[in-house]
């Protein structure tokens, strides 16, 4: 059966037009006004009127927990939550258990997500110090990119960012997208031992940003950033932070030219230091949410395009996990479900144009990983499309929460917009807080880099 969207106001490419679009076999096979279906077979129609149409979401930063963490999370349970919040694709890291450090690890996980997935899916090579060779085998047609982000917390060594020798190493032989998380461990080390002497082991969480500091993250990310360029890598950096790194970064080139690309997260974009006396360890991430500053400096580059995408980072753990003191509650929390209504309240508020929003959770994202055939509405292109309302106020509860984890930052939160519906390759995966999971997500597939 086709379907046809009537009257939506379709988002796309920096314009609005109400016009209507055609699915058929998994991809949008026409798009106009008046599209006339007669004699074409069976017809579903969705009246759209007032509503908006955007490609759907591709969030480059997840961890789903599976395998070995399914306490927190896995593919089935927060695949459902994405397409809730309007993420029809996503990438995911390696910090499993096992670490996926050898190329049978990650096909082992395609294989579960060919299974469980509602949303399209990619999964991120690790590397570490000790697996150059193996990572080296990635075939960047199949796999989005190679990462270190996550790894860190199962070893002592620390992040990449702070092995230049290494990275050195890396660089010069990979033609891989390698994605990096970026902060300097001596200086976390440092500021971490000051806290402790001051307040033991009671650090209030207010003192997360400070520990992992401004500092931190600027000195690894100019390291970063200076080997890179000496390789002309293909590099993205994960989750920005702060204005100061945004700094670094130049708006000289468009988007498919560039080399080097960055991303602000939701998390850092919505909440400042001034959260963490209400909201303690369920807004304490790595890297930290920072100051109020450092918020609205992260959006003004995301506007000028120093910043090129929008992400979640979405980490979930159990509630119990993010309860006690500061160094026994985890890093990291649930954000998939909301990143989509979060930053469309961001569009009422005046703050960022819906047209922008399209590009950076969709459009740049797609040309950043060259995902093939996705990221935009177009004919001929996979119907990964979202249908929502931007007047139908919503409030976060425990009941529409749909995490494993059950608990967001977001909860007790009012949204004025609402995800209406979710199609995944053409397939009504999410309509009006429905799921349907019979039919499953792709593996994204990617062109190669010139």
């Amino acid at each position: 059966m086709k379907t046809i969207i009537r009257n939506a106001w379709i988002v796309n490419e920096g314009n609005k037009v109400i016009a209507d679009i055609l699915i058929a076999n998994e991809r949008i096979e026409k798009i106009g006004t008046s599209i006339n279906v007669e004699g074409v077979g069976a017809i579903k129609e969705i009246n759209a009127e007032g509503l908006y149409i955007l490609p759907g979401v591709i969030d480059d930063q997840v961890h789903f927990r599976e395998p070995g963490l399914t306490h927190k999370g896995n593919i089935y349970s927060e695949s459902r939550a994405a397409v809730a919040g309007g993420i029809t694709s996503f990438m995911e890291m390696p910090n499993t258990i096992p670490n996926t450090l050898t190329q049978e690890l990650l096909e082992e996980k395609y294989v579960m997500a060919s299974k469980t997935s509602v949303a399209n899916y990619s999964f991120f090579m690790g590397i570490n110090q000790n697996n150059l060779e193996e990572a080296l085998k990635t075939n960047n047609e199949t796999v989005c990119g190679i990462t270190d982000d996550g790894l860190y917390f199962n070893n002592d060594e620390g992040i990449l960012a702070n092995y230049p020798q290494f990275l050195e190493k890396l660089f010069s032989r990979t033609d891989s997208l390698v994605a990096l998380h970026s902060e300097d461990d001596v200086i976390i080390k440092n500021t971490t031992t000051q806290y402790l002497k001051k307040y033991g082991e009671n650090i209030p969480f207010e003192f997360h940003p400070k520990i992992r500091s401004e500092e931190a993250c600027l000195t690894a990310t100019k390291r970063v950033l200076e080997i890179a360029r000496k390789h002309n890598n293909r590099l993205h950096l994960f989750h920005i932070s702060t204005l100061a790194e945004a700094n670094l970064f130049d708006n000289n080139l468009a988007i498919r030219e560039k080399r080097i690309t960055a991303e602000a997260c939701v998390h850092h974009l919505w909440f400042s230091d001034k959260d963490y006396e209400r909201l303690g360890a369920k807004i304490k991430w790595n890297p930290a949410i920072k100051t109020e500053k450092d918020k609205n400096g992260l959006l003004a580059a995301l506007l000028d395009n120093r910043l090129d995408i929008i992400a979640t980072d979405h980490a979930p753990h159990t509630i119990e996990e993010k309860s006690g003191t500061y160094f026994k509650s985890l890093s990291g929390g649930p954000l998939v479900q909301h990143a989509l209504p979060a930053m469309l309240e961001l569009v009422h508020q005046g703050k960022i144009s819906i047209e922008k929003t399209v590009e950076k959770m969709s459009h740049n994202v797609a040309e950043i990983y060259r995902i093939k055939e996705r990221g935009y509405i177009r004919e001929g292109y996979f119907a990964d499309l979202v249908l929502v309302d931007l007047n139908n106020s919503w409030q976060v509860t425990p009941k529409n929460i749909l995490y494993k984890c059950e608990w967001s930052p977001f909860e007790n939160q009012c949204f004025k917009s609402k995800i209406v519906k979710t199609f995944v390759n053409g397939n009504l995966v999410y309509d009006n807080g429905i799921i349907n999971d019979n039919k499953l997500g792709k593996r994204l597939k990617f062109s190669k880099f010139r």
